[in-house]
């Protein structure tokens, strides 16, 4: 058989590409994917930048006024601020974890187990996640894990209050003497060697007395100011005011002071039955005082969704989904890691943290760089976490520039063009990222 002509040769080689598949069938298999990208990626990035430059009701033309009202805008410029915190935090703390992570079980036996229940979260939605993490963070201890494991933690150190919200009864000898104390009106006195006096108080809760004691009569003791401290209420009536009446409980753990001139002279706390004693020698013309530690409202752990902290306690929900993903990559490059590098480093002398340092974390340059551009990526869009997990009181402080959009373009005060400008700026966030990632990935393939 002879041989094609040469122009035939090339007429070929310009209908079909490297691969020998025709143009033409390329094209055809194309079109679907490209109208698809076109419809679903082009039209709405050109059309957020055409709306961008109208006002709210799209028929003024008004520029960059929208770009230049972002800025102006403190909801904004909070939102803006929060999303640099997001990305500085969220994507280095969870690679750090996952690096941490995958190291470690690559050295014990249940690791493959601990992967798995790290990575776990990852197969729950961002709406779960929120919903979760809104119950974890409740300020209720009875309710919250997170303040439950807290004030559990600080009642360990911390002696709780004995009595908290008993105030003393109307009209009775003890006033507010600032700080939540009470301090008696007048002086206790030591006649003859001994003197009383008792100090009643009320709005006692009944769980703090339900295992209490019944109150007795202090007795007069020589050298000593006795008295007794109870709770000055008989269930069902029939007690009389200030008198320590026979089924009136005791209310045992008080501190007592005696004060004079602003100091504090002696201390007593009362007994199972209520009763007390203090040097008259020193007591003797002081008033006596019950401190506010007495009567201290339970401690009820930290405000995680308040304004201060509701951005880390937010980001800390993320890092839990997402730690198990950077785990899982890094943990696939680091199979890919050559052994006898590192056990060559470890017969040189060098210490598991010299090899981690200066072998592991060098070959793992290209995983951890992906993992952190993936997810610098993810949380630019974070939306759900913050939607749902923040509280109305503290949304403002919690903002984030996706949150923003959408407020701006489907909230209460509708502003297109604005929701435009922000959809817009999002979007020119991302782009230095994706090229970072893009020249990674080109010099990946020329390798």
């Amino acid at each position: 058989m002879s041989a094609l002509p040469a122009t035939a040769a090339g007429g070929a080689r310009k209908r079909r590409s490297v691969m020998g598949t025709r143009r033409w069938v390329a094209a055809v298999f194309l079109l679907p994917a490209l109208v698809l990208l076109g419809a679903l990626v082009v039209y709405p990035i050109a059309f957020s930048v055409y709306r961008s430059l109208f006002d709210a009701s799209g028929n003024g033309f008004v520029g960059l006024g929208n770009y230049g009202a972002m800025f102006s805008d403190d909801a904004i410029r909070t939102a803006l601020k929060n999303n640099i915190i997001w990305v500085v935090v969220a994507p280095a703390v969870s690679t750090t974890l996952g690096l941490i992570f995958a190291v470690l079980t690559e050295r014990v036996r249940w690791g493959t187990a601990f992967k798995l229940v790290v990575f776990m979260p990852m197969a729950i939605s961002m709406l779960a996640a929120g919903i979760i993490f809104r119950l974890v963070y409740d300020q209720d201890p009875q309710r919250g894990v997170a303040n439950a494991v807290w004030v559990g933690v600080h009642d360990t150190f911390a002696e709780p209050a004995p009595f908290p919200g008993a105030t003393p009864r109307p009209n009775a000898d003890l006033r507010p003497s600032g700080g939540g104390s009470f301090t008696t009106r007048s002086a206790v006195r030591a006649r003859g060697g001994a003197s009383a006096a008792n100090l009643p108080l009320v709005a006692v809760r009944q769980d703090d007395v339900q295992d209490a004691g019944r109150a007795a009569v202090a007795r007069p003791r020589p050298g000593k100011i006795t008295g007794t401290v109870w709770l000055d209420f008989t269930r069902g009536g029939g007690g009389r005011p200030n008198v320590i009446d026979g089924n009136e409980k005791a209310l045992a753990g008080l501190t007592v002071q005696a004060v004079k001139g602003g100091q504090v002279v002696a201390s007593a706390t009362t007994a199972a039955d209520g009763t007390y004693a203090l040097p008259a020698d020193k007591a003797d013309g002081a008033r006596l005082r019950l401190p506010a530690a007495n009567f201290a409202a339970p401690y009820n752990g930290v405000d995680w969704l308040g304004p201060t902290l509701v951005t880390p306690a937010i980001i800390g929900s993320y890092v839990w989904m997402w730690a198990g993903f950077a785990m899982v990559l890094i943990a696939a490059g680091l199979a890919a890691v050559p052994r006898e590098l590192l056990e060559a480093a470890r017969v040189d002398g060098a210490g598991e943290w010299q090899v981690f340092r200066r072998i592991t974390v060098p070959l793992l340059a290209p995983v951890l760089v992906v993992v952190l551009v993936t997810l610098m990526i993810n949380v630019l869009k974070i939306f759900d976490l913050v939607y749902i997990i923040a509280p109305g009181s503290s949304l403002r402080s919690a903002n984030v520039l996706a949150l923003q959009l959408f407020q701006s373009s489907f909230g209460t005060d509708v502003d297109e063009g604005l929701g435009s400008a922000i959809a817009v700026f999002l979007l020119l966030l991302v782009l230095p990222v994706m090229y970072v990632n893009l020249r990674r990935i080109q010099k990946e393939r020329r390798r």
